[in-house]
């Protein structure tokens, strides 16, 4: 059976017709290329700083499958290390928060400092006779780590452009439009459950406002909340009417109902549970025309920085991928510090029944993506590729500030350009090469 890494991967993702080759989804030669090429990196979100606010705090996170301890050293500067002893490969942290004055590997005791470095080796003048050389034997240190607006990111390679650079308007725009919500800080625990399907396909899905009323039908006929399918004559016309859809560098992209001025008017007259009135903070806070720009205003979807950071509501979820047909989903929730206990605690209400493995909507979504990973394994199906057309040929390509944005009717453009970015990452086989290569968003024509 032909592999999936035996030609150039632009040629899974079919530009002019708009389709995706399935083998992507599932190949296993694919997947190792995408822990090379797109994980090992890519600036990959690790945690928020309120959950390692000092000296000694640790956060047990993830770059691709390899465990990584995102930390503050003595001097209260972050640290991302690769969980792995350089003596035998044991992990040096078990625990998936805490604090700690240094990291012990409990097979043969090697100790290292909270920037990594190998501080004690049981036997160092006895057995190794003092000839180790402990400055060479450090913990793995990533190439890179910084923060933007409290959420920490790293990337294993030292030749990847700054934080801001990668992120681009496009990134910072989609982590303003959470952070600049409140004084922030993570709730305790992060939920976390395994989902048998490709981590593409769970990152496809968050710009899917197609979906809903399908997938959805029996969660909304719950009554949890109320129904937002864009196509019912039952919903609001602000949700029915525009989608606007933001294409950024290196795959960053926002997918979701446009938040206009006069859906901003009917907000102000809903009840105060409904969700959606979290988007009145554009129009109450001062400045906040200036943070997020005209583009900004009125985007109101799902973004994704690219590879697999979900920024929805007051949630950030993480697609880890855990083989070509796992996917562990985490889910952290953000609070504002300002806010009542009752407010707090009505937020974490929220977001345990939408999301996570308690969440109405996501045990929908899980069957879908494992039903749908399944079925590109097949030599039969591989000949078959997806379609992504939804929309094409329609959309008139609109340019502010630097950025690339669509308004238009419910459409797939999100969900097509992160698989031709994919392809790009794919292909490139170092940061300069892709660099070079990377497809920029158009400034004009239609998409």
């Amino acid at each position: 059976m032909l592999r999936g890494a035996d030609k150039p991967f632009h040629d899974y993702v079919d530009v002019a017709r708009h389709t995706v080759d399935r083998i992507i989804f599932s190949d296993q030669a694919v997947y190792e290329m995408e822990l090379e090429r797109i994980f090992a990196r890519a600036w990959n979100f690790m945690c928020h700083e309120s959950q390692i606010p000092k000296a000694g705090d640790f956060f047990l996170s993830f770059i691709g499958e390899e465990s990584v301890i995102a930390t503050r050293d003595k001097k209260g500067e972050l640290q991302v290390l690769l969980n792995s002893c350089r003596h035998r490969g044991n992990a040096v942290c078990r625990a998936e928060a805490g604090n700690a004055r240094s990291f012990l590997c409990t097979y043969h005791g090697w100790t290292y400092g909270l920037d990594g470095q190998l501080i004690g080796v049981p036997g160092y003048k006895d057995f190794y006779h003092e000839q180790l050389d402990k400055s060479q034997w450090g913990l793995v240190k990533a190439g890179k780590v910084a923060s933007y607006k409290g959420f920490v990111f790293a990337t294993m390679d030292p030749e990847a452009p700054d934080l801001e650079e990668f992120l681009g308007p496009v990134g910072r725009l989609s982590i303003d439009l959470l952070a600049e919500r409140g004084d922030l800080m993570i709730v305790e625990g992060v939920q976390k459950n395994q989902i048998t399907c490709n981590w593409k396909l769970a990152v496809d899905n968050l710009f899917d406002f197609y979906h809903a009323s399908i997938s959805h039908a029996s969660a909304y006929m719950s009554g949890f909340r109320a129904i937002r399918n864009p196509n019912s004559p039952q919903t609001p016309d602000y949700v029915r009417s525009i989608f606007r859809v933001v294409m950024g560098e290196y795959g960053h992209a926002i997918g979701g109902p446009k938040v206009t001025s006069e859906a901003l008017d009917k907000l102000e007259n809903e009840p105060d549970t409904n969700p959606r009135k979290r988007d009145l903070w554009r129009r109450r806070k001062p400045g906040a025309r200036e943070i997020l720009g005209e583009v900004g205003m009125e985007a109101g979807g799902h973004p994704n920085i690219f590879p697999n950071m979900w920024l929805t509501g007051n949630q950030v979820c993480l697609r880890l991928p855990k083989g070509p047909e796992i996917t562990e989903i985490w889910w952290f929730t953000l609070v504002d510090k300002s806010v009542s206990d009752e407010q707090q605690e009505e937020v974490v209400h929220n977001a345990n029944h939408n999301f996570g493995p308690a969440g109405f909507l996501e045990q929908d979504d899980g069957e879908n993506w494992d039903q749908s990973t399944r079925a590109t394994r097949g030599s039969i199906a591989r000949r078959y590729p997806l379609n992504y057309e939804m929309g094409a040929g329609f959309a008139a390509v609109k340019r502010a500030e630097g950025i690339t944005y669509v308004d238009e009717l419910i459409n797939e453009h999100a969900q097509f350009w992160t698989y031709r970015a994919w392809a790009d990452w794919m292909d490139a086989e170092n940061w300069p090469a892709l660099k070079t290569a990377r497809t920029i968003p158009l400034t004009e024509g239609v998409l």
